[in-house]
């Protein structure tokens, strides 16, 4: 069995180091995926001799950018960040099924998953904006023609799984979600791409660093370790070329 590929390194400035995330790996073990030895967090420790603190989630098929932190001072202060409302400025990418709004927020509030029906729902909110959008005839849901568009996502708040959740709530759920998508649409683009994945993409995260000043970093969709995206973009039912705009110039965490 060949090695591993290395994780992609985004950032090190020895006290925080931001990764790329492929789809499909587990940040660390987790009871729902306990035969899993496979972790980003286990390849890191091979790759740099070692232990980092992962200081905020990201999904097993999301992929993108993931934030960590050598010694537990810097976690806690990191974790901080992510728990104050506000404090990092995140952007994600998403393919979904049918044509969103052009901008469109969500303010939803979300039970967690793995709550009791009586526990009270927490606020959670998300700002999305068009980017592009398709027309496919594959002749799925009996309709000869299926829409799909690409969405820019900025959650607001930091509840677990928000993004895709509260794309199910406007009705347009990220393909090759199992959970939230239909099944036909995945496993229709899995065959037409030969990728099977979540497509929703960590783009970009920005915060202030615990020694001062701003941290801001990107998963460049152009770069090799996002081929996949590359694919998905070069389709040819898009409706024109899709040429994303760069993320916003940083600035203050808002």
């Amino acid at each position: 069995m060949s090695p591993p590929r290395p994780i992609p390194v985004l950032h090190d400035d020895g006290s925080v180091l931001s990764v790329h995330k492929p789809a499909g790996l587990l940040v660390h073990r987790s009871a729902l995926d306990a035969h899993e030895t496979d972790t980003l967090m286990r390849r890191l420790l091979h790759q740099t001799g070692h232990a980092w603190h992962a200081v905020h989630r990201l999904d097993k098929g999301t992929s993108g950018v993931l934030l960590l932190a050598r010694d537990a001072v810097t976690a806690r202060a990191l974790g901080a960040a992510f728990a104050s409302e506000g404090a990092v400025r995140k952007h994600y990418l998403a393919f979904v099924r049918g044509w969103p709004p052009q901008a469109v927020g969500v303010d939803h509030a979300l039970r967690p998953d793995d709550a009791p029906k009586d526990a009270p729902a927490q606020e959670a909110r998300t700002l999305f904006e068009a980017l592009a959008q398709m027309a496919v005839g594959n002749g799925l849901d009996r309709f000869a023609t299926s829409r799909y568009g690409l969405v820019r996502a900025q959650p607001l708040s930091g509840r677990r799984h928000q993004i895709r959740r509260h794309l199910k709530h406007l009705a347009h759920p990220v393909i090759g979600d199992a959970t939230h998508g239909k099944g036909v649409h995945n496993r229709w683009w899995a065959a037409e791409l030969g990728i099977t994945r979540l497509w929703l993409h960590a783009l970009e995260l920005e915060l202030a660093h615990p020694d001062g000043g701003t941290l801001h970093v990107v998963s460049p969709i152009g770069a090799a370790w996002n081929a996949d995206w590359q694919r998905l973009l070069a389709h040819p039912a898009w409706s024109q070329p899709v040429l994303l705009s760069p993320p916003p110039a940083p600035g203050p965490p808002r």
